[in-house]
């Protein structure tokens, strides 16, 4: 990002991007249970940083890890392992619809696993070496969050050790044999990651 603020803590028409993203989940009825993962060192910024915005959404505070994996199974000894839900999102989301959160939530409930999805509309092509060719594009679907999961299930699946190819949730859940369903996604829900990412947001941000 080009920035010594984390991007979760940059402003995003005057509040951080991770305030925005909250609140997209505590608007859902009911409302969730929050579990807010971040890195130690940025707890008391986070804590501030409520007490500056009076933010005054509940949230179970958790330590992350070294990468994704560890961070989200330190996140998820704090969800029962029943048949609760459990949406795993990225803090940087912040225009993932309720639309889309409430439709993971409903066919995770019947089918155990949910994961947003939205087709390219660009060409794609597969890389192959040195050369790539043309791939169609009818069977690629970009994946986005939140990916949603029955606890006890997902639970058990990060008990099993940290693979390189473990790029999200529903490879770790899809690892143990488990099937990923997908819903469509909205393309709003872009992960802000990089400076032109943070000017689409705030394009995004004006017209809502």
């Amino acid at each position: 990002m080009g920035s010594d603020t984390p991007k979760q803590f940059l402003k995003l028409n005057g509040k951080p991007i991770l305030m925005h993203t909250i609140e997209r989940f505590a608007s859902i009825v009911p409302m969730p249970d929050i579990v807010l993962v971040l890195p130690q060192s940025q707890m008391d910024r986070w804590n501030n940083l409520c007490e500056e915005h009076d933010f005054n959404i509940k949230q179970t505070l958790v330590a992350g890890g070294d990468t994704r994996f560890q961070s989200v199974k330190n996140g998820l000894t704090h969800i029962p392992s029943n048949n609760s839900l459990v949406a795993i999102h990225d803090g940087v989301r912040p225009f993932v619809s309720t639309q889309v959160i409430e439709q993971c939530y409903n066919t995770a409930a019947q089918k155990g696993s949910a994961i947003p999805v939205i087709k390219p509309v660009e060409s794609v092509r597969l890389v192959e070496g040195n050369t790539s060719k043309a791939f169609d594009r009818s069977s690629v679907l970009l994946v986005q969050t939140p990916q949603v999961f029955l606890s006890r299930l997902i639970k058990e699946c990060y008990k099993v050790p940290e693979q390189p190819f473990f790029t999200d949730d529903a490879s770790v859940f899809e690892y143990q044999g488990f099937e990923i369903h997908t819903v469509e996604g909205n393309r709003e829900n872009i992960k802000i990651t990089t400076p032109f990412d943070l000017l689409i947001a705030e394009m995004l941000i004006g017209k809502k």
